[in-house]
This record gives C-alpha cells, sequence and structure tokens, in this order.
C-alpha cells in the first residue's frame, strides 16, 4: 500500500471510530442513541480540525461525547501519522523505512534521519501550546462557572484553537467573549502559532534561544520562515484593516460596539478564518463585503506543517512571484533571492486547480441538493468546509442530509489534501525519462 493510501485510509479509520463513539448514548446529553448523519457529521468534523457542527455541543453532548471530540480534534490536528508514530513510540517500537518515508511525506520534511526526535518535538510543542493556553483561559472561565466546569472549557477551547478546529461549548461560540482581551488574545496566538506550522516556531525558538545565551553565531532563516511569517503577517493587517473599515458601518456586527471593542473584533475576525471557525460576532449578518473577504482568508488558509487546511500560505506566495516574474518579464521565479523549482510551481498550481475545482463542484452540488438557499451562503459554507474553517452563516444545522455529506466529503478532502487523495486514488507519479518537443500556445 503507497503512503498516500496509508494516510488517506488512517483519516478515515478515526472518522469511523469517533462516528462509532459519538453515536453511543453515553455520548448524548439526553442518554439516547445519536443521528448517525449527526455523528459522522461531527466526528469529520472534529478530525479534519473544522469545527462545522449541525448541532450544539455543549448542550447536545454529554461530558463523554465532548471529550470524545476533543480527541478526535487532537489526533486531526496532529495528523495521522504523527498520532500513530507518537503510539510507536510510546511503546517502544522501532520505525520500519515505510513509516520513516510517510513521516517524511507527511511532514513534507527534506530527509528521513531524526524521525523520532521531530515526532518528540512536535508533541512536547503542541503539549506547551495548549497546557499554556488552559493557564491563561482559566482566569476568564473559572470565576463564571466555577473549577471543574472553568476547567474543562479552558482544556476543550485550548485544544480546539491550537489544532485550528472552531467547535465551543457556549451556543454563541465566543459572541459573549468579544469584549474579553484574555479570550480574544489567547484564542487568537493559539490559533496564528497553532496554524503557523512546527518549523516556523522550532527556528523561532532557536533564534531567541541564541539571543537569551548570547551566541554569537548569526541564524539563518529558512525560505519556509520567511514566506510563512512574512505572509501571515500582511494578511493579519490585511484582514483586520479590511473588516474593520467594512464592518464599522454594520450595526449588527461591529457599529454597537466601542472603538476598543470594534478593534478586538476586527483582529479576531482577520484571525479566526486562518483557520479556526471561532467567532465573536454573528457571521451571518455580515455585509456582503465582509463575507467575501472572509471566503478569500478561509480559502488561503494556513501554512504548511500547522493545524490549518486552505490552499496554504506558501502556495499564495509562490503563485503570486509567478505573476510579479511574469509582469517584469523574467524567467526564474525568485522569492527572498531564492529561485523556485519548477516543480514546486507545478505543485502550487495543481493545489490552487484542484482546491478551486473541489469548491465549484460542492457549492453547485449543494446548490441543486437545496436550491432555496443563497449563493453566498452555500459558497461560503463550502469554502469553510474545504479549507477547514469552521465559520457558517448559521445554515449548517438546516441543510439537507444530502448537501451534509457533500460537506462531509468536501471537508475529508480539505483535510487530506488535493494531491495527496488525487495520488492515493490514481497511484504515486511515476518520473519519466521521456522528452516531447516543445511548441508556444497562446495564454492569456
Amino acid at each position: 500500500m503507497t503512503v498516500s493510501r496509508t494516510v488517506c485510509l488512517g483519516f478515515l479509520a478515526v472518522i469511523a471510530i469517533g462516528t462509532i463513539l459519538l453515536m453511543m448514548p453515553f455520548s448524548t446529553s439526553d442518554g439516547t442513541w445519536n443521528d448517525p448523519i449527526v455523528a459522522l457529521f461531527t466526528s469529520t468534523s472534529a478530525v479534519c480540525v473544522t469545527g462545522l457542527s449541525v448541532v450544539d455541543p455543549g448542550t447536545y453532548f454529554s461530558f463523554w461525547g465532548q471529550l470524545f471530540m476533543t480527541l478526535l480534534v487532537q489526533i486531526g490536528g496532529l495528523g495521522y501519522m504523527t498520532s500513530t508514530t507518537f503510539l510507536i513510540l510510546l511503546i517502544g517500537r522501532k520505525f520500519d523505512l515505510r513509516q520513516k518515508v510517510a513521516i517524511q511525506q507527511a511532514l513534507d520534511r527534506p530527509g528521513m534521519s531524526g524521525s523520532a526526535q521531530v515526532i518528540r518535538s512536535i508533541i512536547a510543542t503542541t503539549l506547551i501550546f495548549e497546557i499554556t493556553g488552559v493557564f491563561l483561559l482559566l482566569p476568564a472561565f473559572v470565576p463564571e462557572h466555577g473549577w471543574n466546569q472553568g476547567l474543562w472549557l479552558a482544556i476543550f477551547h485550548s485544544i480546539n484553537a491550537w489544532n485550528n478546529a472552531g467547535f465551543s461549548l457556549f451556543k454563541d461560540n465566543l459572541i459573549g467573549y468579544q469584549s474579553s482581551f484574555l479570550i480574544v488574545f489567547t484564542i487568537s496566538m493559539l490559533i496564528i502559532f497553532g496554524g503557523i506550522g512546527y518549523q516556523v516556531i522550532l527556528e523561532m525558538y532557536l533564534w531567541f534561544r541564541d539571543r537569551i545565551l548570547k551566541k554569537n553565531h548569526n541564524q539563518t532563516f529558512s525560505l519556509d520562515f520567511k514566506v510563512a511569517t512574512s505572509t501571515t503577517i500582511i494578511l493579519l493587517v490585511i484582514g483586520l484593516v479590511a473588516f474593520f473599515c467594512i464592518e464599522i458601518r454594520n450595526p449588527e456586527t461591529f457599529g454597537y460596539l466601542n472603538f476598543r471593542d470594534q478593534i478586538l473584533v476586527a483582529w479576531f475576525q482577520s484571525v479566526t478564518p486562518r483557520t479556526a471557525g471561532f467567532n465573536t460576532i454573528d457571521i451571518g449578518k455580515m455585509t456582503t463585503a465582509g463575507l467575501f473577504i472572509t471566503i478569500a482568508l478561509m480559502f488561503i488558509g494556513a501554512s504548511p506543517g500547522g493545524t490549518g487546511g486552505g490552499m496554504k500560505t506558501t502556495t499564495l506566495r509562490v503563485l503570486t512571484s509567478c505573476t510579479k516574474t511574469i509582469l517584469q518579464g523574467k524567467e526564474e521565479v525568485l522569492l527572498y533571492d531564492r529561485k523556485i523549482a519548477i516543480s514546486l510551481i507545478l505543485k502550487a498550481v495543481g493545489v490552487l486547480v484542484g482546491s478551486v475545482a473541489t469548491v465549484i463542484l460542492a457549492t453547485i452540488l449543494i446548490s441543486l441538493t437545496d436550491p432555496t438557499l443563497d449563493f453566498i451562503q452555500i459558497l461560503f459554507e463550502v469554502v469553510s468546509a474545504f479549507a477547514t474553517v469552521g465559520l457558517s452563516t448559521g445554515i449548517t444545522a438546516s441543510i439537507s442530509t444530502a448537501a451534509k455529506l457533500i460537506l462531509i466529503l468536501t471537508m475529508y478532502i480539505g483535510r487530506v489534501g488535493v494531491l495527496l487523495l488525487m495520488s492515493a486514488v490514481l497511484g504515486d507519479p511515476r518520473p519519466t525519462r521521456i522528452r516531447y518537443p516543445e511548441e508556444n500556445l497562446l495564454v492569456g
């Protein structure tokens, strides 16, 4: 079995196990068997770290159901290969060659050496950030909900934020805490660092360590670090300014807030589409322009190696650099004085075309199954599912069963990746030595 098929089938297996667990009577608050579609949708959304939900998790599921959701989110955020590899390490087994290759492809690493150390570092980083998030959220939740419930709320929301899922145990998500700087700051930082990628966090750590220890040698940041951090900052600033300027006149989202809260809400709304489904405003009451900006940010998504989905920031930068190269009349695509390989450019184009095709097809199918819905609502829901975001205009629970199944498939494709799924279906690509004659073609 190929590595791509192993990963794809692994995610399906986890989704199936999660569906069975969430169907059990002890997973629902009323103690009855759960609806299979609700269980399947919730399990898929959790494993794909999306956050879309057809029910209110805080009231519909019991503590055990919420715990299962949290575990599924954790497994989905780490990734199937990382999770299974960690279990192998726990029982003391050694990696074989196939497992090393799988880890290399799953984490997009240049080599196979040091795989065990990388997995340990990823797990440690995850625990450090999640535990820090729990301690920061405790002062906000404990005074209002008591120690037991407050602690569980902090754990649940910290894990969901770090893994870029958007499940919340509050009926209005985080709208009731839109003025809380502590919650907005903590959830935002967990989302950003969870989605920016392990490699970037590691390089940040090494840079700070050298400064603290006052080492003389200067660390050279990788191209991945430069592209991921710069693109993330640019998109956050653009989103902050855009949402503030567009929604400030909307009395149902920003208009009734004071200036401080407007900044907080605009900042959070810029962070959460990349790609966590928490919200501090009613998404369904946003202006059409605001919804389109959110769709664009959701489609771009987070960075490779992180817990978020979407087309990825690096794909965006490669494509925009290609456009810049064409406009300048050059023949080499450069990023920070580094030449981008043709294979990476082709991969970026493939990701874009596959992503757009998936979104278009899913949108058309849901438009046929639920013709009474507005186009913008359908498109928003589909992009949110594909980019594993979890934001919704409020139609998720009311759509037809057929539309829910389409969204389930869309979330799955978005989580495993279009190219990986195609590789699993068609088989891994094989290089060829055949060279064909070159000929010009009118383009544009």
